[in-house]
Protein backbone atom coordinates (compact mmCIF):
# COMPACT_ATOMS: atom_id res chain seq x y z
CA UNK A 1 0.00 0.00 0.00
CA UNK A 2 1.53 3.43 -0.82
CA UNK A 3 0.06 6.18 1.45
CA UNK A 4 0.41 9.63 0.38
CA UNK A 5 0.14 13.38 1.98
CA UNK A 6 -0.17 17.22 0.37
CA UNK A 7 -1.36 20.21 1.59
CA UNK A 8 -1.99 24.19 0.29
CA UNK A 9 -1.49 26.87 2.95
CA UNK A 10 -3.32 30.12 2.79
CA UNK A 11 -0.60 31.25 0.68
CA UNK A 12 -0.57 28.85 -1.77
CA UNK A 13 2.46 27.09 -1.15
CA UNK A 14 2.06 23.55 -2.04
CA UNK A 15 3.69 20.70 0.36
CA UNK A 16 4.01 16.96 1.00
CA UNK A 17 6.20 15.01 3.22
CA UNK A 18 9.47 14.83 2.56
CA UNK A 19 9.18 17.29 -0.26
CA UNK A 20 10.46 21.03 -0.37
CA UNK A 21 7.55 23.31 -0.69
CA UNK A 22 6.59 24.37 -3.78
CA UNK A 23 5.29 28.40 -4.30
CA UNK A 24 2.13 27.69 -6.89
CA UNK A 25 1.37 30.82 -8.75
CA UNK A 26 -2.74 31.52 -8.69
CA UNK A 27 -2.64 30.48 -12.80
CA UNK A 28 -1.68 27.36 -11.44
CA UNK A 29 -5.17 25.55 -11.52
CA UNK A 30 -6.47 21.74 -9.84
CA UNK A 31 -6.84 21.14 -13.44
CA UNK A 32 -3.31 22.19 -14.74
CA UNK A 33 -1.80 20.02 -11.76
CA UNK A 34 -4.14 16.90 -12.75
CA UNK A 35 -3.40 17.19 -15.93
CA UNK A 36 0.82 17.43 -14.95
CA UNK A 37 0.30 14.26 -12.49
CA UNK A 38 -1.08 12.24 -15.46
CA UNK A 39 2.25 13.22 -17.61
CA UNK A 40 4.66 12.73 -14.75
CA UNK A 41 2.89 9.45 -13.96
CA UNK A 42 2.60 7.66 -16.96
CA UNK A 43 6.11 8.41 -17.35
CA UNK A 44 7.27 7.05 -14.05
CA UNK A 45 5.31 3.47 -14.98
CA UNK A 46 7.37 3.89 -18.21
CA UNK A 47 10.80 4.11 -16.50
CA UNK A 48 9.53 1.56 -13.74
CA UNK A 49 8.48 -0.95 -16.73
CA UNK A 50 12.00 -0.51 -19.29
CA UNK A 51 14.18 -0.51 -16.08
CA UNK A 52 12.70 -4.16 -15.57
CA UNK A 53 13.63 -5.21 -18.95
CA UNK A 54 17.54 -4.27 -18.79
CA UNK A 55 16.12 -0.75 -20.61
CA UNK A 56 16.45 3.29 -19.69
CA UNK A 57 13.78 5.21 -20.71
CA UNK A 58 13.70 9.47 -20.42
CA UNK A 59 11.56 12.10 -22.18
CA UNK A 60 8.39 14.33 -21.16
CA UNK A 61 5.71 15.12 -22.99
CA UNK A 62 2.55 17.44 -22.95
CA UNK A 63 -1.44 16.70 -22.25
CA UNK A 64 -4.10 18.33 -22.95
CA UNK A 65 -7.88 18.01 -21.09
CA UNK A 66 -11.32 18.89 -21.76
CA UNK A 67 -13.66 20.08 -19.00
CA UNK A 68 -17.30 20.46 -19.87
CA UNK A 69 -21.12 19.49 -18.05
CA UNK A 70 -21.09 15.30 -18.74
CA UNK A 71 -24.23 14.13 -20.20
CA UNK A 72 -24.55 11.21 -17.83
CA UNK A 73 -25.06 13.08 -14.71
CA UNK A 74 -24.83 16.63 -15.73
CA UNK A 75 -21.68 17.40 -13.81
CA UNK A 76 -18.55 19.38 -14.71
CA UNK A 77 -15.56 16.84 -15.43
CA UNK A 78 -12.86 16.35 -17.77
CA UNK A 79 -14.41 14.57 -21.05
CA UNK A 80 -11.24 14.18 -22.83
CA UNK A 81 -7.36 13.39 -21.79
CA UNK A 82 -5.14 13.21 -24.22
CA UNK A 83 -1.44 12.65 -23.66
CA UNK A 84 1.32 13.19 -26.19
CA UNK A 85 4.71 11.70 -25.09
CA UNK A 86 8.38 11.92 -26.62
CA UNK A 87 10.66 9.58 -25.14
CA UNK A 88 13.96 7.84 -25.67
CA UNK A 89 14.72 4.29 -25.26
CA UNK A 90 18.40 2.95 -24.71
CA UNK A 91 18.55 0.13 -25.98
CA UNK A 92 15.82 0.57 -28.39
CA UNK A 93 13.01 -2.15 -28.34
CA UNK A 94 12.64 -3.88 -30.88
CA UNK A 95 9.00 -2.98 -32.87
CA UNK A 96 7.46 -6.49 -31.47
CA UNK A 97 7.73 -6.23 -27.83
CA UNK A 98 7.63 -2.10 -27.78
CA UNK A 99 3.74 -1.97 -27.68
CA UNK A 100 3.05 -4.64 -24.77
CA UNK A 101 5.84 -1.91 -23.04
CA UNK A 102 4.00 0.97 -23.81
CA UNK A 103 0.35 -0.54 -22.73
CA UNK A 104 2.19 -1.53 -19.22
CA UNK A 105 3.31 2.08 -19.02
CA UNK A 106 -0.40 3.12 -19.85
CA UNK A 107 -2.02 0.74 -17.69
CA UNK A 108 0.08 1.02 -14.45
CA UNK A 109 -0.06 5.10 -14.01
CA UNK A 110 -1.96 5.20 -11.04
CA UNK A 111 -3.12 8.32 -11.49
CA UNK A 112 -4.68 7.65 -15.09
CA UNK A 113 -6.49 4.56 -13.67
CA UNK A 114 -7.84 6.49 -10.76
CA UNK A 115 -9.99 8.30 -13.41
CA UNK A 116 -13.15 7.68 -14.94
CA UNK A 117 -12.30 8.51 -18.50
CA UNK A 118 -9.31 6.34 -19.83
CA UNK A 119 -7.26 9.28 -21.43
CA UNK A 120 -5.72 8.91 -25.25
CA UNK A 121 -1.94 8.33 -25.46
CA UNK A 122 0.47 8.92 -28.10
CA UNK A 123 3.58 7.66 -27.96
CA UNK A 124 6.72 8.67 -30.08
CA UNK A 125 9.74 6.38 -29.13
CA UNK A 126 13.27 7.46 -30.30
CA UNK A 127 11.37 9.80 -32.74
CA UNK A 128 8.67 6.98 -34.39
CA UNK A 129 5.06 7.25 -33.17
CA UNK A 130 4.12 3.62 -31.97
CA UNK A 131 0.94 2.72 -30.71
CA UNK A 132 0.67 0.16 -27.21
CA UNK A 133 -0.83 -2.74 -27.25
CA UNK A 134 -4.32 -2.90 -27.09
CA UNK A 135 -5.44 -3.82 -23.49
Amino acid sequence: MLEFEAAIDAAGRLAAEDCPPLDLPDEWTAEHLLLAAVVRCSLTSLRYHARRIGVEARGGGTVSGTVTKRESDERYAFVEIALDLDVALEPAQPDQTLPELLAKAERDCFIAASLVLKPVYTWRVNGVTVRAAPS
